[in-house]
């Protein structure tokens, strides 16, 4: 398993979903502001476009990506479907993966294992991001945060989740549920990420609702629409005070070398290392 100190810090603060079927929307994504654009080819594919869908995606990767500080990820389908096992098999025949992979409907960390030891067969040093979006996973939440070092964040999907659990699909009766990724996340030392919000007529009633996620400890949130990056990127943001905390508690810790400083009179323990090095990442990258 990675250690935290191992693990690369970045900001994932927003993300937005191109359609792998429309390959030329793919440059208009990366510049729209969103830390990760997400290459489509599960739920906004239809069942007639999956092949064609994957032959343009993995076509956007035979060429070297720009080191312009935006996440690529690459949605497959589901593992427990023949169309995702097409997927899995395209993605390991070919010598220029994706950086990462986004898993859905995952409901067990054997799904997670079994593709990480294709992956490691193969070469590949394809990242992985969950999302939790079954009741059934997230039951088993904790231990598929757990089983491949390969994972750099959690995504909590709402809409799945609400039907599954037979709840609203609104902030409080998903709370619990929201709780518990993050909590996941939190004890390996990865990211959350929270469900885009639907309504794109209300901004405010978004950017309330990020703020929500943030405070629960979500690092970012997806959208819909390149309106709504803006905005997110703002909520998840560290203020010039968080910032200036940050650098002070690293300079700190690299001073001393040692698991205990203390900072403004406060006592402060190394776990908190990692939170610091996020608001840095994320502080440089909103300057990009």
């Amino acid at each position: 398993m990675t250690t935290d100190d191992q693990k690369i810090v970045r900001p994932r603060r927003s993300f937005i979903f191109a359609p792998g079927l429309r390959p030329e929307l793919y440059p208009k994504a990366l510049a729209c502001g969103a830390d990760i654009v997400c290459v489509e080819l599960e739920d906004g594919i239809a069942p007639h476009d999956k092949d064609e869908a994957r032959e343009k995606t993995m076509a956007l990767f035979t060429q070297p990506q720009a080191d312009d500080g935006v996440e690529r990820i690459v949605r497959i389908n589901c593992l427990r479907s023949a169309v995702g096992l097409d997927d899995v098999k395209a993605i390991l025949a070919t010598d220029t993966p994706p950086p990462a992979l986004m898993l859905p409907k995952v409901v067990s960390p054997d799904e997670v294992i079994w593709l990480d030891d294709l992956l490691t067969e193969s070469g590949h040093d394809t990242r992985l991001h969950i999302i939790i979006e079954m009741n059934a996973g997230l039951e088993a939440v904790f231990d598929i945060a757990r089983s491949s070092s390969r994972i750099d964040a959690l995504f909590f999907g709402g809409v799945d989740m609400s039907a599954d659990l037979r709840c609203k699909n609104a902030w409080e009766p998903l709370l619990y549920a929201r709780s518990r990724v993050v909590h996941a996340a939190a004890s390996v030392g990865v990211d959350a990420v929270d469900v885009p919000y639907l309504d794109l007529d209300d901004l405010e009633g978004m950017k309330a609702q990020a703020q929500l996620a943030k405070d629960l400890g979500f690092s970012g949130k997806g959208a819909v629409h390149p309106k709504q990056i803006s905005a997110l990127n703002e909520v998840f943001t560290p203020s010039p005070e968080e910032v200036a905390k940050a650098q002070k508690i690293l300079a700190a810790f690299e001073e001393a070398n040692t698991g205990l400083v203390v900072v403004d009179g406060k006592l402060i323990e190394k776990p908190v290392v990692r939170e610091m090095q996020r608001i840095v990442s994320v502080a440089k990258r909103a300057s990009f």
